[in-house]
């Protein structure tokens, strides 16, 4: 059966290509249905204290991703467009399952956008303007690690756009996604939800972790005081924007590995998909090279071998 190229997004999936009844229902299924297929063996799933074992959580990732490099053959294939927005608390853990997702698939179909301070140029611009220069063409998937929700949280909290800014963003943002989803992107929103006493100790982690102190940036430390602000943000953010259309989807994020697997299967449940990886390459003898002789070793400038 052909897809539509560039399907369409109806109610935050891709409608274009229709799977099989039996393929749907592999994928409506709990994620164990394709997981634990390392060595067709079951790992623990619990460790202590009720988490996540390491080697299961480390299996049905493995897993996962095995499927998501599927996804990125599809959508390319397809051409389709698919913009995922991770949104949520300083600390949250959008950045890890965005490095999990990107980990075993090409930058070049599944890539990542995270946009600094806007420029004084960029500040006089429409709002959407610097945004929508990163939206997914064919074949393309974007994580925006952080996006244009910028405007009614961080933005609202600490005082960097007007109430009239704000207000107007309330009131276009439900009008640019529908927009989107008209011109055939599929919009995801996730928002990484986590408790303020592991906020807080995972901002003391990277206080004291040397290889994770640059994640506490200035801005960090002046949120954590404004933990009621952000949570008004929030709902009101919600309010306005949680549509029909562009719903958001909450992930449980006090469980690291958990908030990943729960995230990555959802994805792959919203968007389907089907398997058309490339038959195992088998590669041809190598051809025979003569008349080359290589420079002496002596001539060159090598990295000390101190490992």
């Amino acid at each position: 059966m052909a897809a539509k190229a560039g399907a369409r997004a109806v109610d935050g999936k891709l409608d274009g290509e229709r799977a099989t009844p039996k393929k749907a229902a592999r994928r409506k299924s709990p994620p164990d249905t394709y997981l634990n297929s390392m060595n067709g063996k079951r790992r623990p799933k619990h460790g202590k204290k009720g988490k996540l074992a390491k080697g299961y959580y480390l299996q049905e990732l493995t897993a996962l991703q095995e499927e998501l490099v599927k996804l990125q053959y599809w959508v390319k294939q397809k051409s389709l467009k698919v913009a995922i927005v991770f949104e949520g608390r300083d600390a949250a853990g959008k950045g890890g399952v965005i490095k999990r997702i990107v980990e075993r698939t090409n930058p070049r179909i599944i890539r990542v956008v995270a946009l600094g301070v806007p420029t004084e140029r960029q500040r006089s611009q429409w709002y959407f303007e610097r945004w929508s220069a990163h939206l997914p063409a064919n074949g393309e998937i974007v994580l925006f690690d952080r996006s244009w929700y910028t405007r009614a949280l961080t933005e609202r909290v600490m005082g960097f756009c007007s109430d009239d800014e704000y207000q107007e963003f309330l009131r276009s943002c439900p009008q640019f996604e529908r927009m989107l989803i008209r011109s055939e992107v599929a919009v995801l929103k996730y928002w990484f939800s986590v408790s303020d006493e592991e906020q807080e100790r995972r901002f003391q982690t990277r206080a004291a972790d040397p290889k994770r102190r640059w994640k506490l940036s200035p801005m960090d430390i002046e949120a954590r005081d404004r933990w009621v602000d952000y949570s008004r943000a929030k709902d009101a953010m919600f309010e306005y924007t949680d549509t029909k259309d562009s719903p958001w989807f909450v992930v449980d994020a006090d469980d690291k590995k958990r908030a990943r697997l729960n995230c990555i299967s959802h994805i792959m449940e919203r968007i389907p998909y089907e398997d058309v990886l490339p038959p195992p390459i088998k590669l041809p003898p190598r051809a025979e090279q003569r008349g080359y002789i290589r420079p002496p070793l002596e001539s060159q400038t090598f990295v000390p071998a101190r490992f």
